[in-house]
This record gives structure tokens, C-alpha cells and sequence, in this order.
């Protein structure tokens, strides 16, 4: 797996045999992680695709305030 291009997605299996996704930004570093298994890999790799086709991001502070895009 050396031929391995960041940013990426890679799906990947626990131990109680179910598949999650882990993002890994341009450093290679893990930033994100799936916050549940998926017994069929095509539903881990169907959550991929959402959270690549999410374009409508709101970041919120501590206080709950809408930060500016």
C-alpha cells in the first residue's frame, strides 16, 4: 500500500468483523473516524460518499454562535 495518495478515505475492518472508515488528511495524520460499523462494506462505503457530497458546512463556536463561512 506504499502507492497510498492524502487526502484519502480507507475503509477498514474491527475486530467484531464490521467495516468503518477512517479520513486521512494531507500529512497522512487520521482526522476523522465513522462513529459506527457497518456490516455490509457497500453501506461504509455509501457513508463515504455522503460525507463527500456534504457541501453545506456551518461551524458553530463553544457558544453556539454560526461562524462565518
Amino acid at each position: 500500500m506504499s502507492d497510498l495518495r492524502f487526502p484519502n478515505y480507507q475503509i477498514k475492518k474491527d475486530a467484531r468483523g464490521e467495516y468503518y472508515w477512517v479520513y486521512y488528511a494531507r500529512n497522512g495524520e487520521a482526522i476523522a473516524k465513522s462513529t459506527e460499523g457497518y456490516v455490509k462494506k457497500a453501506s461504509c462505503a455509501h457513508s463515504i460518499d455522503i460525507m463527500k457530497g456534504t457541501t453545506d458546512h456551518r461551524v458553530y463556536d463553544l457558544d453556539g454562535e454560526l461562524r462565518p463561512a
